[in-house]
């Protein structure tokens, strides 16, 4: 990954040494690998490390089996290795069962996978819900196998056991909650898994340096399965869940999108359309569909919560997707330090949206008197904030939020929140309750 300079360098560096530190680790749906890589995650944050017993109902799902893997192999008739889990934790399709025995060329070939377009590189295969086994390799390496009969093996276990998540929850002033996620469940995959990790942990340590309005609950789960898991456990809870985001493949070099809540006009909705319309990059916006990461459990109809999705390039949209490409030099630090960046925008802005009440809304008020017109206004310079005040007065109803009052005025939030903030000081506004979505 390429060097990166900017405020938030304390960040990347962070970022860049988690990914590197958990890239190796073998990660799945359940077991040991997952335990691992949410350990790490907590010597960084304080997590808490959740154990749900294989079984439990989850809504129409069944937590599964935990699956565990020690070894796994192919030699050919020489006795040479030709593909090596040790090598690449993506030989061996994911929850494959334990297997030993020896096959001919042709019986192994319906347990092999390739990808003959692109014959460097390994898939990223997975049966998480048919017991079966197989590996994943290089055409190349395929191509290279010669007839007769090959030792195969694969050390692995699938038994009862926990499916493992991470929480971590930080209060706020209010009891409202933003919901942040991110999927655990793949190994050595750096966009499509590490990216959003990382970003989520930085989003954390960020988050928790101030005591912010909004409480933030970080989840770390395994794909579908894990998010399923959260939210049938904790159906009582989902009510405080105001906002939220999960985060994925955030570190490609493609544009920054955001994928809409099932809603498409929630207050998360606005707020990054705002963030990435005035980026004046080539970020997009696009709508929501039933397909993708975790959003599609967080807006199934029976809860429609608000909550969007933040990525790069969309799943499937670039080669590298599910391949041993995504590795460490696919990922950028510079888009990790703009999907970082644009995200803590967005955090800012939700969590300072106020809304307030002109407390002398017959015609406007004098500001000089006040002292207010030399800290606002009567340099060229100071005049933005003069009309940024005048913006917030005028538009202070108790109807307008300060979003509102920048997207129609055309300046900053941070203009109108800072102007807000010196009229709120001469009481010249008063603070209202958050409008409830």
């Amino acid at each position: 990954m390429e060097s990166v300079q900017g405020s938030c360098l304390d960040a990347i560096q962070e970022m860049d040494g988690l990914i590197k530190e958990l890239y190796p680790i073998c990660r799945s749906i359940t077991g040991n690998g997952v335990r691992q890589t949410l350990q790490i995650i907590q010597r960084r944050i304080p997590l808490s490390i959740r154990e749900v017993p294989s079984g439990t109902q989850v809504f129409d799902w069944t937590v599964p089996k935990e699956w565990n893997i020690r070894d796994a192999f192919i030699k050919n008739p020489q006795g040479e290795k030709v593909v090596d889990f040790a090598k690449s934790n993506l030989h061996v399709v994911s929850y494959s069962t334990a297997f030993r025995g020896k096959l001919s060329l042709q019986e192994l070939k319906q347990h092999l996978f390739t990808l003959p377009d692109r014959p460097q590189w390994i898939p990223y295969r997975t049966s998480y819900y048919k017991e079966t086994w197989g590996f994943c390799l290089s055409h190349e390496q395929l191509l290279r196998m010669e007839d007769g009969d090959y030792e195969v093996v694969i050390d692995a276990s699938l038994e009862d056991g926990h499916l493992s998540y991470g929480e971590y929850y930080l209060p706020g002033e209010s009891a409202d909650e933003f919901l942040l996620s991110c999927h655990i469940c793949h190994p050595s995959l750096c966009n499509d898994n590490l990216s959003g990790i990382s970003v989520m942990v930085a989003l954390a340590t960020h988050m928790s340096s101030a005591r912010p309005r909004y409480s933030y609950r970080f989840l770390f789960v395994p794909g579908t399965i894990g998010s399923i898991t959260w939210l049938a456990l904790h159906e009582s809870q989902v009510s405080s869940i105001k906002h939220g985001i999960v985060i994925s493949g955030v570190g490609d070099r493609g544009a920054f999108t955001y994928k809409k809540s099932r809603r498409g006009d929630a207050e998360i909705d606005r707020v990054f359309s705002y963030v990435l319309r005035t980026a004046g990059d080539n970020s997009k916006i696009i709508d929501f569909h039933p397909y993708g990461y975790d959003e599609r459990q967080f807006c199934s109809p029976g809860f429609n919560l608000a909550v969007g999705c933040v990525m790069r390039t969309p799943f499937g949209q670039y080669p590298e997707y599910h391949t041993s490409a995504d590795n460490l030099e696919f990922i950028s630090l510079k888009s990790l330090s703009d999907s970082f960046d644009k995200c803590v925008s967005a955090l800012d802005i939700l969590d300072n949206n106020r809304l307030y009440s002109n407390q002398n809304p017959k015609c406007e008020p004098q500001l000089g008197k006040r002292g207010l017109y030399q800290s606002v206004g009567g340099q060229t310079q100071s005049r933005v904030n003069e009309m940024a005040a005048l913006w917030v007065l005028n538009l202070s109803d108790g109807m307008h939020s300060l979003l509102d009052i920048a997207e129609r005025s055309g300046y900053s939030f941070e203009a109108i929140k800072s102007a807000a903030g010196s009229l709120v000081e001469h009481q010249l506004l008063k603070e209202l309750p958050v409008r409830s979505e």
